[in-house]
């Protein structure tokens, strides 16, 4: 989405939106990382206050995906910290959404990779290994499902069934 704001696809495609084809996200994420501007297509993974299945997928190479988590929109623990988020740039991922809380927040800055959250916390998350891999879920008001493409800048987060042409 090289150029091209969030704002302007949106002003270009009333049709998608109105067909629901073309979704916004809420804006109640933070902005974090280096990387301010990522798209790719989404890998969905629900999880609650833990994080074991987080650091699972961003061992994988990523791809240029993005992992979008629902965390259940947890305020009381991080499910994603500093290691792996360079793990993640490392692997190839783009972006990585959480409906909940991150930690280690200067080293994740330093990444070059985008990382949106509802908050910062300094606890960290149980190790369960409990959670649901690519199922749909739901977060800041909008249905995402696995292999739907993620666009994100610093207006917001887009979310669309397919690849846009911009």
């Amino acid at each position: 989405m090289a150029l091209v704001t969030t704002a302007e696809v949106c002003d270009a495609n009333p049709q998608l939106i109105v067909s629901g084809e073309l979704r916004a996200l809420q804006p109640i994420f933070q902005i974090y990382g280096r990387r301010q501007v990522f798209s790719g297509p989404v890998v969905t993974l629900k999880v609650f206050e833990d994080n074991v299945l987080v650091r699972e997928f961003l061992e994988e190479k990523g791809n240029g995906r993005v992992l979008v988590v629902d965390g259940g929109g947890s305020l009381r623990c991080a499910i994603l910290g500093g290691n792996p988020v360079v793990q993640a740039q490392n692997n190839g991922w783009t972006g990585i959404v959480v409906n909940g809380c991150i930690r280690d927040v200067d080293e994740i800055n330093g990444c070059d990779i985008g990382v949106r959250s509802l908050a910062s916390h300094p606890m960290k998350a149980n190790k369960k290994g409990i959670g649901e891999k690519h199922v749909p879920i739901t977060i800041a008001g909008t249905r995402i499902s696995d292999g739907e493409w993620l666009y994100a800048d610093t207006d917001g987060i887009l979310i669309s069934r397919t690849e846009l042409s911009v």
